[in-house]
């Protein structure tokens, strides 16, 4: 009797399972839940995919030793995207290093934004895939396909910063500004610590919105933020609520504490890691109004070089009609004595000497004459090559006027700029070996300077540091740079009145610093409009740049926020995310705790019902089965 009993019992529960298992079928998102799991794992049938039961694993051993590379593939790709995408003020930097290795130019730089563009977008999709599918209580089955996809994105990532941080080291400090950690982050961080506790002591919740109309202690000089901080901080808190669908419910849905623990602990860490992470960061553009400074000069790189061949008159004329306030270029001496414009050291990238000269392309520049450098087109290669990703179309008479360009002499571009009052630096290249003039190429610039050009001194901008004391001797109207960072008091000691610096060594502290000894401060070469704002808000004096008409029509940093307008910001943002993550929370625990109040005490197959008709339906079963 009683093994009777037992047996009916079991097919009893066997019915159960089976009527189970057909409601779940029947009221799950079948269509969407078939279009994740296909997409993911190439199961599109229902009966190829398993669903996870409350409290377990959410994929078999091997999946949930492959999900890390997958989130790890997600984590490198992006940061690599986002360092390159960051690094696009210097793609033609990027493009000209190729190009002296490769002998020929490409936009390598914008195929390597668009490789990584897809292939961070694919390892995306994936673990979206992933996070819906574990949003649907499914388990995890990655196609042996993408599985290939995730390590070659994971391999080409790891790769690809490496060799950028080798060779191009210096574009990690271009991440660093963008988000504007400094020496001051210290300072920043300390007073924000303490004005927190000061706060918590004599605040309560109810008055701390007006208090100080949000200008948390005062402290509007060293405002904590970062260049783009309210929007990197809105994005990745958006993420995390979005992450809180699938962590909570597998972690009401988890049978034991330390489960729960183990999947809510790490995710409230980097919850409360991003609600803080703000007071870590420094932004020079986050400031009261009224104490922004004056918009930085723009100083035109080689003249114009994304409307017209570098260094070239054409060059020149374009800065000055779209209001550049300064000129720099780069100088050589021929090998009789003329001084010519030239960045490269030969002339293989910017003129046509393949057809003129064949067999002199790996010359010195400077090994040239000046009769035999007047015979070479300056200009026919931007329209061919197209050094810029940016560039705009050419009207067809300036097509005409860029092909019809000669190598410049200096005499004639310093006659052009005195013309138009206009400041001008240059790069003084020292000529080779067994060149006539490499001991006297210094006397023979200043020669053409003083001479034959008849700028008036005052408008130059002196920068090589050979001969200084000589060379102020002789032009005591040169304003005289230097291109390092020294103490104040040897740089006041060589009568230094203006610093030339990579846009990477910028810091507001030393901008402030050399400004109160009249040392004004030029950064180079700054493209980006994000960068210019940061140098503007820095209090940089003057910046050089190849986009001066893109750059002279900003008319006020971007990201420029007052301190209350970011705490504002801030703190609304962290409370409606806490909000929304509280009710996602409360929302799973309710549903859960409802299935389970309609579930029979005992059985266990019935503690994850999905929606309430199928609570109606299930409550019927006894019926069914008897």
């Amino acid at each position: 009797m009683e093994a009777s009993s037992t047996s009916l019992k079991k097919i009893k529960f066997g019915k159960l399972k089976v009527v189970r298992r057909r409601l779940l079928q029947r009221y799950e998102h079948q269509p969407f839940i078939s279009c994740l799991a296909g997409f993911y794992s190439c199961r599109w049938k229902r009966y190829q995919r398993r669903r996870t039961e409350p409290g377990k694993c959410c994929c078999k051993t091997r999946e949930c030793v492959f999900f890390p590379l997958l989130v790890g593939a997600f984590c490198f790709s992006l940061v690599f995207l986002y360092m390159w995408g960051e690094a696009k003020n210097d793609y033609n930097n990027f493009d000209w290093y190729n190009y002296g290795n490769l002998g020929f130019w490409f936009l390598w730089s914008l195929v390597l934004l668009i490789v990584a563009a897809i292939l961070f977008m694919y390892i995306t999709l994936l673990l979206v895939l992933a996070m819906c599918l574990l949003a649907e209580g499914q388990q995890l089955y990655l196609h042996w396909s993408h599985k290939i996809g995730t390590f070659l994105v994971l391999g080409f990532s790891i790769t690809a910063i490496f060799i950028l941080s080798v060779l191009w080291g210096d574009q990690w400090k271009t991440v660093r500004l963008s988000f504007q950690m400094d020496r001051r982050k210290e300072s920043c961080i300390a007073k924000r610590g303490a004005c927190w506790g000061w706060m918590g002591a004599h605040l309560s919740p109810l008055n701390f919105g007006v208090v100080g109309g949000f200008n948390l202690c005062g402290i509007e000089e060293e405002s904590c933020g970062k260049i783009t901080a309210p929007y990197l901080h809105i994005g990745a808190i958006t993420i995390m609520v979005l992450l809180s669908w699938p962590m909570a419910l597998h972690a009401i849905r988890a049978d034991k504490k330390v489960v729960q623990v183990i999947i809510v602990g790490p995710y409230l860490a980097i919850l409360l890691f991003l609600f803080l992470i703000p007071l870590g960061m420094y932004s020079p553009c986050i400031r009261e109004v009224g104490t922004l400074g004056p918009k930085p000069a723009l100083i035109g790189h080689r003249g114009a070089p994304m409307l017209a061949p570098e260094n070239t008159e054409m060059s020149f004329q374009k800065t000055i009609e779209h209001g550049a306030d300064g000129l720099e270029t780069d100088v050589t001496i021929s090998y009789d004595g003329v001084p010519f414009l030239m960045h490269d050291s030969t002339l293989s990238r910017t003129t046509n000497i393949k057809e003129v000269y064949p067999n002199d392309t790996a010359q010195n520049a400077a090994l040239f004459s000046w009769d035999a450098l007047k015979e070479l087109n300056a200009g026919a290669w931007f329209l061919k090559d197209k050094p810029f990703s940016c560039m705009g179309s050419l009207s067809r008479a300036d097509q005409n006027q860029a092909m019809n360009q000669s190598v410049y002499k200096l005499s004639n571009f310093l006659r052009l700029a005195d013309s138009q009052n206009k400041l001008v630096i240059f790069d003084l290249y020292r000529p080779p070996e067994k060149h006539p003039y490499r001991n006297s190429w210094i006397n023979r610039t200043l020669e053409v300077i003083l001479n034959e050009s008849g700028i008036r001194p005052h408008l130059v901008l002196w920068l090589e540091n050979d001969m200084r004391s000589f060379v102020q001797s002789v032009a005591p109207g040169f304003q005289q740079t230097v291109g390092s960072k020294a103490p104040v008091e040897d740089l006041l000691m060589d009568n230094i009145v203006k610093l030339n610096l990579a846009y990477t060594e910028m810091s507001s502290e030393d901008i402030r610093k050399y400004a109160e000894a009249n040392i004004t401060t030029n950064f180079y070469v700054i493209n980006e409009p994000w960068l210019f704002s940061l140098a503007w808000c820095s209090g940089a004096h003057s910046v050089t740049t190849n986009a001066v008409h893109m750059l002279k029509n900003l008319n006020q940093p971007l990201f420029l926020m007052t301190p209350r307008q970011y705490n504002i910001m801030w703190i609304l943002t962290d409370l409606a995310s806490v909000l929304l993550i509280s009710l996602i929370f409360a929302l799973h625990w309710w549903r859960e705790r409802s299935f389970s109040c309609c579930a029979h005490e005992g059985d266990p197959m019935l503690e994850s019902g999905t929606y309430n008709k199928f609570r109606t339906e299930l409550s019927n079963m006894p019926t069914i089965m008897a």
